[in-house]
């Protein structure tokens, strides 16, 4: 043989070693087509993937909402004013900087559950703009709360109120009504939207081929009643019915188009959509059992007419229970 194997070895590694090759040879076995580039390929999704139900994430979410959120104005109200000056931070001041800590902590733990990729980038956006607005409505409903001991009535306008009206000089009347612009508005916008768009994400993900996996445990079931009703507190009290009917329209639609796909929602998924249809009926509700009132109609006179139950409060219960004591 003119070639002897040897010859062979020699000649092919001298033309391996003109031709140009990776700083870092990566091995064949490590390159797939599910791992995510630096250009953004994103993995191939696994339609068949699904994720049990989240009972303790939505549980603690729940509980959370329920005593941070909603019961931040009831313990500013029931414990002792000698315990929380009014030149000091209430006890429910103390509750929403709990909040706006463990929402989107909860929150970013559901992302993390979804079976899906969810886009990250969004999400965080969402997180900084939801602490930054909830940040905004804390400073700004700490001292529109704490001027009910003053006397401030809610179901009234800044300007109507009988403290703020005869306020000298006026520009103070101006400066309180951008501490309420601040509250209701901006700090509104900037925590709801951003909060619901993180719902709505996540909601995406809860879709699935099997139908067996569309269904409700128990468990379920139980939180749909206390989220519900929370959600109700949160679009009122928020004055943000346009944001949630929104957001409730575009779950509609994607579960239709889902469900041409041959896709059904999941547990948490049906949790979440329940939770909303219910949330629609009780603010039907309120809506027409509050529909004749004429000084709430007066307070919201738009084409959406939703009162919120702390003007409910300070208009009939507080006064009611200031004329049993005046008796």
């Amino acid at each position: 043989d003119p070639n002897p194997p040897s010859s062979r070895a020699q000649a092919l590694a001298g033309r391996a070693a003109l031709e140009p090759s990776p700083a870092f040879p990566i091995p064949a076995g490590l390159i797939s087509p599910s791992v995510p580039t630096r250009h953004g390929a994103a993995k191939n999704e696994d339609t068949s993937k699904t994720s049990p139900f989240h009972l303790d994430l939505w549980f603690y979410f729940t509980l959370q909402n329920w005593v941070l959120d909603f019961g931040r104005p009831i313990a500013m109200i029931i414990l002792p004013l000698e315990w929380f000056p009014l030149n000091k931070p209430s006890a429910g001041d103390y509750f929403h900087m709990a909040y706006n800590v463990i929402t989107p902590f909860l929150l970013l733990k559901l992302i993390e559950r979804s079976p899906k990729t969810l886009p990250r980038s969004m999400v965080y956006v969402s997180i900084i703009t939801f602490v930054m607005g909830a940040s905004i409505h804390l400073v700004g409903d700490s001292v529109n709360h704490r001027l009910i001991f003053s006397g401030y009535q809610h179901h009234l306008s800044v300007r109507e109120n009988p403290i703020i009206r005869n306020l000298k000089p006026e520009t103070l009347i101006d400066s309180f009504e951008l501490l309420y612009y601040y509250d209701e508005y901006l700090g509104h916008s900037m925590w709801y939207i951003p909060f619901f768009l993180i719902l709505f994400i996540y909601f995406t993900g809860c879709f699935t081929p099997d139908e067996d996996e569309s269904r409700m445990p128990v468990s379920a079931l139980l939180l749909t009643g206390p989220s519900s009703l929370y959600y109700w507190y949160l679009v009122t009290e928020g004055q943000i019915f346009i944001l949630y009917i929104f957001t409730f329209f575009a779950m509609m639609a994607l579960v239709m188009h889902q469900k041409r796909k041959g896709l059904v929602l999941d547990s948490n998924g049906l949790f979440l959509f329940y939770s909303f249809i219910i949330t629609l009926v009780l603010i039907a509700v309120w809506v027409v059992w509050l529909w004749n009132d004429k000084t709430l109609r007066k307070k919201y006179p738009g084409v959406i007419y939703i009162p919120e139950p702390w003007a409910f409060y300070t208009l009939h219960i507080s006064n009611l229970h200031a004329a049993k004591e005046s008796l």
